[in-house]
């Protein structure tokens, strides 16, 4: 169980602050303990059962499981995912996003970002299904290793480069 105060990873909600733990009545016979978070990078209020087991939930990570993280970043191999089908693209893409595991994350932003410049060098766009996944999967792991490091979101691109240099999308 979680305690008030202690920041969390949220379903795709990402990094939210623990603000209460509260009985709430949201219908008949229904009185359940929840807990009330507060996302960090998106506004509103979330109400989430403390017997839930639908929407993942996890403590985030340590300072020090962070820039473990990043340090391995450049060892972190990725292969473009090549399919003929967008659901299955969107379908491949969204389950890497629910495995909410760090590592994964990164595979997955490195292989869209040699997917951009392989298109690049064809003189094509990136497609919108990659630009999308990308965005999320930076968004759930920069606000986790912004929150962790309590630094802003906009700064882990900065931090990244001058911890391990340029090489974060360096694939093996």
């Amino acid at each position: 169980m979680f305690e008030t105060g202690d920041l969390i990873m949220y379903g795709s909600t990402g990094v939210c602050r623990v603000d209460a733990i509260s009985t709430q009545v949201f219908g008949p016979e229904d009185d359940r303990e929840y807990y009330v978070l507060e996302p960090l990078y998106q506004s509103g209020t979330i109400f989430a059962p403390t017997d839930n087991d639908k929407v993942y939930m996890r403590p985030v990570i340590s300072e020090e499981e962070v820039l473990d993280l990043i340090d391995s970043m450049p060892g972190v191999p990725a292969e473009i995912y090549k399919c003929s089908s967008i659901q299955q693209l969107s379908k491949h893409y969204q389950s890497v996003i629910n495995a909410h595991d760090c590592i994964e994350l990164i595979r997955l932003t490195k292989s869209i970002h040699k997917k951009k410049e392989e298109a690049k060098k064809q003189n094509r766009h990136l497609g919108q299904i990659d630009k999308r996944f990308m965005k999320k999967a930076e968004d759930l792991l920069f606000g986790e290793i912004a929150a962790v490091l309590e630094i802003p979101m906009d700064d882990v691109q900065g931090y990244i480069e001058d911890r391990i240099g340029n090489e974060y999308y360096t694939t093996e």
